[in-house]
């Protein structure tokens, strides 16, 4: 079947297949082999159809999961002009994921499909193949002209069915570059796109901010952006919200407990978002409570984007043991968030 074939576009979801040497082919091909995604669900894969092929030939040896065949499927194909193997990462393969995602939004906007999945790439790869950006996000934003956009992960409880949200106020920059990027006003248009996004599930979110510095500060004894901007902005913000209950800035080491509580038991109360100031400072506690199930959103493109908040697993591509749950969850969540 051809790319362009008739479908309906609020149907399709555009899959890119991430870095050729990684596991985005594999948990791409488990993920749609699975009985637990919508039926209506019209995927349109972008990549190198032999490197699927392949792919799913040596899957069907090395587990007996269900798989899509990429026979039944509809591909984009981008071929490759030098094979890669999996677990062998090339920057040429690197190069054919960057354009694979380059050639999935293209055809995104041009048939006005859904929404966009992203399957993992490594940026050291990219940044050797001559292509400078912080991660997928960032490229995503030029070719949407966009300024800027925001990291949100998502992930549902598979024992309680809570839902925990999490959006980056900074995301991939180093350490010693938070405090400088900080400011209230990033601060406060993050916090307005993180009451957005909750407010698809309640009109009243309960929503938290992390403090910057251990004990939020300690009231200025253990740093002072807290006390010399923090606070009077979420002041602020809170009397413009009257509707919306905000806490912060909250000591980080505390910051998710009710959170995993929510999470792991029934009945007990969490907040509908939090927003984390710098990447790991959010990425840490929510990958130890929901690596499998969570999900990486991006917010304020024209589209909505999902990926598996997993890398490209190169140490076990070859091996046909990568789980396809946090795919599932990313498909699932552009169905339904888009």
């Amino acid at each position: 079947m051809g790319p362009h074939d008739s479908t309906n576009p609020r149907h399709e979801l555009v899959i890119a297949l991430g870095d050729p040497a990684g596991i985005g082919m594999e948990v791409v091909l488990k993920a749609l082999g699975s009985f637990e995604l919508p039926h209506e669900l019209q995927p349109l894969l972008v990549g190198c159809r032999r490197s699927l092929i392949s792919t799913h030939a040596r899957l069907q040896q090395q587990t007996d999961l269900p798989l899509a065949d990429p026979a039944a499927l509809r591909i984009d194909n981008q071929p490759m002009e030098t094979s890669v193997q999996p677990g062998q990462p090339t920057t040429s393969g690197a190069d054919a994921g960057f354009h694979w995602l380059t050639r999935a939004v293209e055809l995104l906007q041009a048939r006005k499909a859904r929404a966009l999945v992203t399957a993992p790439i490594a940026k050291n790869l990219w940044h050797a193949a001559g292509h400078c950006y912080p991660g997928q996000t960032e490229r995503l934003a030029e070719l949407a002209g966009r300024q800027r956009s925001s990291m949100l992960f998502t992930a549902v409880s598979p024992t309680t069915g809570w839902r925990l949200n999490t959006l980056l106020a900074t995301t991939h920059i180093p350490f010693s570059q938070i405090p400088q990027a900080l400011s209230p006003d990033l601060v406060r248009h993050k916090l307005n796109v993180l009451h957005d996004f909750c407010r698809r599930f309640t009109t009243t979110p309960r929503l938290r901010v992390a403090g910057l510095n251990p004990h939020a500060g300690e009231a200025g004894q253990l740093g002072h952006e807290e006390a010399d901007w923090l606070l009077p902005l979420l002041d602020q913000w809170r009397c413009e919200h009257p509707q919306v209950h905000l806490e912060g800035p909250v000591p980080p080491d505390t910051c998710w407990i009710s959170a995993a509580r929510a999470w792991q038991h029934p009945n007990q109360p969490g907040p509908d978002g939090i927003l984390a100031l710098y990447h790991d400072q959010g990425l840490i506690p929510l990958k130890l409570l929901a690596f499998d199930a969570a999900v990486n959103i991006t917010l304020e493109l024209p589209f909505l984007r999902t990926s598996p908040d997993h890398g490209t697993a190169f140490d076990i591509s070859a091996q046909g043991i990568a789980s396809p749950e946090s795919t599932m969850a990313a498909i699932q969540a552009a169905w339904e968030l888009s």
